[in-house]
């Protein structure tokens, strides 16, 4: 058995917003010039951590946090990202190798404006917990 990695979870959040039909971001926007859709999401992923699966101390479970920032032109539309994120991580997670579960839905903290780009954009966190075994 070999230790789970963090990378392919990411990829497999990120595919299913894709496939969702959102515009993604990992780890922040694009910087300089750039014109942001008018709505999208950014993934902020933790490391995640290994777990034991058995007394041998097999580490083969994974666990991990990613945030998911829903933002928008407008309150509505950061709303209409988190509800389309939530719709598009209903369901298990592919992960090659591996058996995940349904990411849990954390919440997050209420919409909040930010006045310091222009145009000012809404934005919600929404945290979701992932796991998952090898298959």
């Amino acid at each position: 058995m070999t230790t789970p990695t963090v990378l392919p979870h990411v990829d497999a959040v990120q595919a299913a917003l894709i496939a969702a039909g959102l515009t993604v971001y990992l780890g922040g926007t694009p910087g300089g010039t750039w014109s942001p859709p008018d709505k999208f999401a950014v993934l902020y992923p933790d490391a995640g951590r290994a777990g034991r699966a058995s007394l041998a101390d097999d580490r083969t479970s994974f666990t991990g946090m990613v945030q998911v920032t829903c933002v928008g032109g407008s309150m509505e539309r950061a709303l209409w990202v988190a509800d389309r994120v939530r719709q598009a991580l209903s369901g298990p997670l592919t992960v090659a190798g591996r058996r995940a579960w349904r990411p849990e839905d954390q919440g997050g903290p209420p919409v909040a404006r930010d006045d310091d780009v222009t145009p000012p954009l809404w934005f919600v966190p929404v945290q979701y917990l992932i796991q998952s075994i090898p298959s």
